[in-house]
């Protein structure tokens, strides 16, 4: 195991373990390197990498601290990896908010409140019958982040954040070259609304579903 690894390994151990907890500030590094059997340079490099995924946040002039370990906080880290993606891999990312996305509408039936909905609805209003390609896919990642949000698992909203940016480009260009794209899209938001106003999971669910497989079927179709 590289040193560098091996550093990495300890500092996790000890959080893992409780011996670090979320807020507390890392010993000074020198104390730290000894306690650890490490060098010190293999410890700074292992808290360089560790700050980069959201685990530790070091304060110029204060410490070494760890973070929140905020489900939020560290699902940054694959938000920016999902960034590299090809667009041969946008296919896989829709299978995957096909999975994901559908529980989360029905999660969100028991969960989520009128006032949310109210909102959701708001947002809808206010694109009127015929908004821009542009407009429609900003406001359908709001409509998603919201249903989600709903569902109350910090978690899963999260993953689904970071999961959509990918298939931002895809919606955009079947918005361009579909004909009826846009009004497809506001009729299934309206029908999810619905259902979830039903407080109707299993056809919050499929039309979810629904929602998330024409565009990844329109996609297959043009590829």
């Amino acid at each position: 195991m590289a040193v560098t690894d091996e550093a990495i390994e300890k500092i996790k151990e000890m959080i893992v373990s409780g011996a670090l907890r979320p807020g507390d500030r890392l010993p000074k590094e020198s104390e730290l390197a000894a306690e650890l059997g490490l060098s010190r340079n293999s410890l700074r490099e292992a808290v360089r990498a560790l700050s980069l995924i959201r685990i530790l946040d070091v304060r110029q002039g204060d410490g070494t601290y760890v973070t929140s370990l905020d489900p939020q906080l560290l699902l940054e880290a694959m938000s920016f990896v999902v960034d590299f993606h090809r667009d041969d891999t946008v296919l896989e990312f829709l299978a995957v908010r096909r999975i994901l996305e559908p529980a989360a509408t029905a999660m969100a039936v028991s969960r989520i409140s009128d006032a949310q909905l109210d909102v959701l609805s708001a947002q809808l209003d206010a694109l009127g019958a015929s908004p821009s390609v542009e407009e429609l896919v900003a406001s359908d990642l709001e409509f998603h982040r919201g249903i989600v949000a709903g569902s109350g698992n910090s978690v899963l909203c999260s993953l689904l954040d970071g999961l959509s940016g990918p298939t931002t480009r895809a919606r955009i260009w079947r918005g361009l070259t579909q004909e009826d794209a846009v009004s497809r899209t506001l009729h299934e938001h309206r029908a999810i609304l619905s259902a979830l106003r039903d407080r109707d999971a299993e056809a919050a669910r499929s039309w979810a579903t629904v929602h998330i497989a024409s565009v990844e079927q329109w996609l297959r179709s043009t590829l």
